[in-house]
């Protein structure tokens, strides 16, 4: 099954980094975004990727051209020659890198790659959001479900702190987290069949509304709960907290170096 993963959005709510390159590409433990989701991609048995690029597409498509590069030990005979890797990390993937407008918005860059994602069912993802999501299973919820697309939904992430107060305004307790167990959002991990691709109209077209409503409306939307680990990256507040958790043990690293 075919990875479609979204890489061309601008990104402007962590500008401190997408001034210079796509929000998939800020590192993690010295790698991207990008990486670290294909990585745990691959491990799970899926290498056939296809990533949908638009802002600044060329630092994506430098970056896989010297892959071999980036990822190994280099060695100069000759400060002017070619240098050949001493170490490589083998990669038995297979991406596609397709342009797909600096402006077509979500649903848009979707349907400009089916070509390439061929008949069968696919999976489709953010550039921006690590999780240890368990996609052998979303699939087979899927197959259960018999719909035409299934959305991995999580819990939201308590971003501040509570108050909590007794009816006369007496703080009782300050905490870090509020209970958000009655609350699901978009995990960003989704299965679709081929006929999603009649729902989306164009470049202008945003896959998280037209698109998503209208399958939710006619009961062709089913929703996989996870429970475990999901973080986006969508300020440089999330991508300190991608740093410290990779330092203690990244929770979605199923992959050994």
């Amino acid at each position: 099954m075919k990875v479609v993963i979204l890489a061309g959005g601008f990104g402007t709510r962590i500008s401190e980094e997408s001034d210079f390159k796509p929000k998939p590409m800020i590192e993690i433990g010295g790698q991207p975004l990008l990486m670290h989701l294909m990585r745990n991609f691959a491990a799970q048995g899926f290498n056939e990727f296809i990533v949908c690029l638009g802002y600044k597409g060329y630092v994506i498509k430098e970056y896989f051209t010297n892959l071999k590069y980036h990822l190994s030990d280099l060695h100069f005979e000759q400060l002017n020659g070619f240098p050949t890797t001493t170490s490589t990390m083998a990669l038995n993937w297979s991406v596609d890198l397709v342009d797909t407008g600096l402006s077509t918005l979500t649903g848009g860059r979707l349907k400009r790659v089916r070509e390439y994602i061929g008949n069968g069912p696919f999976i489709l993802t953010y550039g921006d959001g690590l999780s240890d999501v368990q996609m052998e299973k979303a699939i087979r919820f899927h197959n259960d479900s018999e719909a035409l697309a299934t959305v991995t939904a999580v819990k939201p992430p308590a971003r501040f702190g509570a108050i909590k107060m007794d009816d006369q305004g007496k703080v009782k307790s300050f905490e870090e987290k509020f209970d958000v167990d009655d609350n699901w959002i978009n995990g960003g991990f989704f299965v679709l069949e081929q006929g999603v691709f009649d729902f989306i109209k164009g470049d202008l077209t945003t896959w998280e509304q037209e698109p998503l409503m209208k399958l939710a409306e006619i009961g062709q939307l089913s929703a996989y709960k996870h429970n475990g680990f999901w973080k986006p990256c969508d300020t440089l507040r999330d991508k300190r907290e991608l740093e410290a958790l990779w330092e203690k043990g990244a929770p979605w690293k199923n992959w050994k170096d």
